[in-house]
Order: structure tokens, then C-alpha cells, then sequence
């Protein structure tokens, strides 16, 4: 009996799956599974109900892709058809291209920039340096604590990270 679900030339068709869609495409004989399933872990995570889908696909020959599939942006002055939008696919990550996997701060950021761009990631983005804030150094606190209290001091480093010393 043949299954009445969808025809074979639509599995792999942007409007057989929610969008947007992250798929993390692993090598199994390097046994990057775990990896893999980490990363998804941590997209999920995040981004909650944002993104539609997050797919582990099993590849061979030391691949480690992610990818995003997303809706197209669409102009605001265009009356909104019942047709479906166009979808974008684009690389996020290459392990071959960007070298080694990626730190999952920075997987983080390359899919907020796909599905939300206005987001604030917290502390994902506290010190990491937004496109036009290049070459920028962050300013010493120079608030003094009360009389008998004391309060925490932060140090600007040249690479923008803060530390405060109550918490060591």
C-alpha cells in the first residue's frame, strides 16, 4: 500500500520543512555526531520557537557544514501574496572554509544575524564587537564606592573584556 503523505520530489523542497532551518551536516567516521547534536542543543536553546527546525544530516569525508534555509526578506511596500516567499540558503559555518569548528558564541551570533539581526544575545554579545564598532576600547568605570563600601572595579583591556574583581 503507498503511502499518501507527500510526493518523492518534495522531501527535499524549503516548503516541506518549517523555516527557518538550521542543518548541521556532520562526518560520521570522524564521529562528530556528539558535536553536532551540541551545537543543535544549543541553537534550540537560544533561539526557542525562532527557528522552525534544526536537522543532524550524516555525511562522510571530514564535512562539517551548517547551513541556515530562511525566508527571503521582502520589501514592506509589497502587497503580501498567497504565494510562498522565497527561501535563502547560506553557509554559516565550513570547517574546511572557516577552519575548525566554530565557538558556539560565534555559531550563535551568525544565526541571530539570519533570523533576528535586532536580537541581543546578553552575554553572547557583551564581547564580541558589533560590525561598526571596530577598533573601539572599552572605558574604565571611573564610579568610587561609597565610604566603607566596596564596589567593583573593572579594568578596559585592549581586547574589550571587563573583569570584576568581586567576583574572583
Amino acid at each position: 500500500m503507498a503511502d499518501a503523505s507527500t510526493p518523492a520530489g518534495d522531501a527535499g523542497s524549503p516548503s516541506s520543512f518549517p523555516l527557518p532551518r538550521v542543518t548541521i551536516k556532520f562526518c560520521t567516521q570522524c564521529k562528530w555526531m556528539l558535536r553536532a547534536a551540541y551545537f543543535a542543543q544549543e541553537l534550540l536553546s537560544t533561539f526557542s520557537t525562532a527557528l522552525g527546525e534544526v536537522a543532524l544530516q550524516p555525511s562522510t569525508g571530514g564535512v562539517f557544514i551548517v547551513e541556515i534555509t530562511a525566508t527571503a526578506p521582502t520589501d514592506s511596500s509589497t502587497v503580501q501574496s498567497p504565494t510562498p516567499t522565497t527561501t535563502v540558503q547560506k553557509v554559516l559555518w565550513d570547517r574546511k572554509v572557516d577552519g575548525g569548528f566554530p565557538e558556539t558564541k560565534e555559531l550563535k551570533r551568525r544565526v541571530r544575524d539570519v533570523i533576528q539581526p535586532d536580537r541581543d544575545l546578553g552575554h553572547v554579545d557583551r564581547d564580541h564587537a558589533r560590525p561598526g564598532d571596530k577598533g573601539q576600547k572599552t572605558e574604565k568605570t571611573d564610579e568610587q564606592p561609597k565610604d566603607g563600601e566596596r564596589g567593583p572595579v573593572f579594568e578596559g583591556t585592549e581586547t574589550g573584556i571587563k573583569k570584576c574583581e568581586d567576583c574572583q
